[in-house]
């Protein structure tokens, strides 16, 4: 009898010491998750920071978070003080880290590398799917068919100030800018096949005052329309000064440029946040690339400023939008030739036969988030930086 007393109180000794396994202990819950963000710029710059700032927010609203639950990296550069960045949310115990500048990604790959425990999301890049990481992505979206749809209602407009010539602010000689450019001209030339377009790099995301000199150096070369990637407003003020039009870029610019800016290729953000976060709290892997397009909101344009839009413009933006969301409009597709340099330096060139398409990414299901058309069209012009 008291061997047996001796083995069960053993078993129980035993028992006692026991420890649970620490992802039992510390599940991640809706309550308990916590989300960080970094950003090349801050929500003053009215355009790309500002709009991811946006989907941050619509993300919290639509999940419930807390406030302290989000925590934003501001006016970080695409240097070593990413890495620094990436390491205080690291320390300050976020799950997710979302970074939203191309120069970025190095930095999070490193970080992920590192801290399996942590994922780690990077919106424009291209190296998730080659990198063999489980918990590295990334993601952007369609975003040359909402670039499109502008292009149409500068298009439009470029048929009734009778001027064909279009200006074009850009960041990087990079796909990601070419490609907006790109379907930004090719939406104006479906509806006026006159026009034609000059562009001029600024080499940085976000420089208000370069994005102006550039802006009122395309005005001076003849534009009477401009569009742009760049993170700022300067475009829209300066073509609102110089009574020139504008479309814009992340959000609707109307408000700095009343009697300038027609519309703009905008993004909601919050449809990936949505995902991401609801995939990880399920313990599903999240994709290692992602990509919204018009028909999921991810892209789309803003509501048209009726007071300056040519007629007609919104009726061509709606015929061309169904046609896109069905499959029939294929934004990048032949007859259609162009010349560039690849990412190594290479140039490249591509000669696409009627009935023939490019699916920029790879795959317009998104199986590639980056955009990979990096190739200048026939009456698109670079006039220098």
């Amino acid at each position: 009898m008291r061997k047996i007393l001796a083995a069960v109180l053993s078993m129980m000794l035993l028992a006692s010491l026991i420890v649970l396994p620490a992802a039992a202990e510390s599940a991640v819950t809706l309550d308990t998750i916590k989300l960080g963000f970094i950003h090349v710029s801050d929500p003053s710059d009215m355009g790309y920071t500002y709009n991811h700032d946006l989907g941050t927010k619509a993300m919290q609203k639509e999940l419930g978070l807390r406030d302290d639950q989000i925590v934003n990296k501001y006016n970080i550069p695409e240097t070593d003080e990413c890495a620094d960045a990436v390491q205080e949310l690291i320390d300050d115990g976020c799950n997710i880290i979302f970074g939203t500048s191309f120069g970025f990604e190095n930095y999070l790959l490193a970080a992920a590398k590192e801290n399996p425990d942590v994922q780690f999301c990077h919106a424009t890049g291209y190296q998730a799917a080659g990198a063999g990481l489980a918990n590295f992505h990334n993601y952007f979206g369609k975003i040359f068919q909402a670039r499109y749809l502008s292009g149409i209602v500068a298009g439009m407009k470029s048929l009734e100030i009778k001027n064909n010539v279009l200006g074009y602010v850009t960041a990087m000689p990079f796909a990601e800018c070419i490609s907006g450019f790109t379907s930004f001209y090719l939406g104006a030339k479906s509806v006026n096949p006159d026009v034609t377009m000059k562009v001029m790099y600024t080499n940085s995301w976000n420089d208000p005052t370069k994005e102006a000199q550039v802006a009122k150096a395309l005005i001076d070369a003849g534009a009477g329309i401009l569009s742009q990637h760049a993170d700022s407003t300067a475009t829209a003020t300066t073509c609102e000064a110089n009574g020139v039009f504008h479309v814009g870029y992340n959000s609707d610019m109307t408000s700095v440029a009343p009697n300038a800016s027609l519309t703009s290729a905008v993004w909601d953000w919050s449809k990936y946040l949505i995902y991401a976060v609801n995939t990880y709290l399920a313990g599903e892997p999240i994709a290692t690339d992602w990509a919204g397009d018009l028909a999921s909101g991810m892209c789309n344009i803003s509501t048209i400023n009726e007071a300056i839009a040519a007629p007609g413009t919104d009726a061509a933006v709606e015929a061309a939008r169904a046609k896109i969301v069905s499959g029939e409009l294929k934004i990048f597709a032949g007859p259609l030739t162009g010349n560039g340099k690849a990412f190594d330096g290479s140039d490249v060139s591509i000669d696409l036969k009627a009935g023939e398409v490019y699916l920029d990414g790879k795959d317009e299901s998104g199986v590639v988030s980056a955009p990979s058309w990096n190739f200048i069209i026939p009456g698109v012009e670079v006039i220098g930086e």
